[in-house]
């Protein structure tokens, strides 16, 4: 039987054996590729109306928030055949529609393997507050994670990245989350999943909170996707936005790492990263002993979506290859 007929009869989960996509890394690291870097691409017509108008198409008709975009199942396709990426980080968003749709993502599965391509991660939204304070909330979203674990697994994924939102006091609430995470990495543990929790806004980006949940969870299938760029926390009493430092939060957080986010917005006439110092985060992301894969995840406006991607590929390659050197 080969890999197509096993995803076909079988679903990735058979796979588990047979393929381990940490063992395709090269030495230091492994560059992929994050969907949300093409979300104006993907939402097309509709990302020009604004957050406001495709939240609630999202909320109302998802299956159009994507009808004017390219066809989000061929993002392996994309990938690999206009940036040279042979490993992809899904998000959700975009499949809203296609949820327990299961032949949908196994035909996704099954051009992700006929490119070459590795489906490494999906970043979940939209699933409810894993930490709220209320128990029947916390349960609907535990839920809805186990749901796109079902199609994370479809796919071939070996993590889905959720979102450490909640309510109440940070210390309660970072005992719920860290409590919650256990309970999802044990959902995905028969499915081969690990779950992380990015740095993505609120309390999550403070990376000293989010260090400390990693440090009451148990399951060692519970871990952190340090983003270079989503440390805003809130906002002050004159309504600043108020940010931790990036390079302190990935430092606290690559301890828990099982994968990475290299945000970018943009570039210099040298090549390098307008908001971030790639040299000073790699540094701290290797430092760290991590040698799995780096997500791009361009969010710049000054280039286009695919010119932003081929600029960060361009800068984490040069950096590869100083440490080659």
């Amino acid at each position: 039987m080969n890999r197509r007929q096993v995803l076909i009869t079988g679903g990735a989960a058979a796979l588990g054996t047979l393929v381990s996509p940490l063992a395709r890394a090269v030495d230091l690291f492994t560059i992929s590729l994050a969907q949300f870097s093409l979300h104006r691409t993907y939402y097309g017509d509709h990302a020009k109306k604004g957050w406001a108008h495709l939240g609630k198409l999202l909320r109302e008709n998802p299956a159009a928030a994507v009808s004017t975009g390219p066809d989000p199942s061929d993002f392996p396709i994309l990938s690999k055949t206009q940036f040279g990426i042979d490993a992809v980080e899904y998000v959700n968003q975009f499949y809203y529609a296609q949820l327990g749709n299961d032949p949908y993502f196994k035909e996704i599965a099954l051009k992700a393997d006929d490119y070459g391509v590795v489906s490494h991660l999906m970043m979940l939204d939209g699933t409810g507050p894993i930490g709220a304070a209320d128990k029947v909330v916390r349960s609907d979203a535990r839920e809805n994670v186990k749901r796109w674990m079902a199609m994370a697994n479809l796919l071939g994924c070996s993590i889905v990245r959720v979102n450490a939102q909640g309510d109440g006091d940070p210390v309660a609430r970072a005992a719920r989350t860290a409590d919650a995470l256990d309970q999802l990495a044990e959902d995905g543990q028969s499915m081969g999943l690990a779950v992380v929790v990015e740095n993505h806004g609120g309390l999550s980006s403070d990376g000293a909170w989010l260090a400390n949940v990693m440090s009451m969870a148990k399951h060692s299938g519970v871990g952190t996707l340090p983003d270079f760029g989503n440390f805003k926390t809130g906002q002050d009493a004159q309504g600043e936005d108020v940010w931790y430092d990036r390079y302190l939060g990935v430092t606290e957080l690559m301890p828990y790492a099982k994968a990475v986010s290299a945000k970018s917005y943009g570039f210099g006439s040298d090549g390098n990263d307008t908001a971030t110092d790639y040299n000073r985060m790699m540094k701290i992301v290797l430092d760290a002993g991590y040698r799995g894969y780096v997500g791009i995840e361009y969010e710049g406006r000054e280039l286009d979506e695919a010119s932003g991607i081929r600029a960060t590929k361009a800068l984490l390659e040069r950096i590869r290859d100083q440490y080659r050197d």
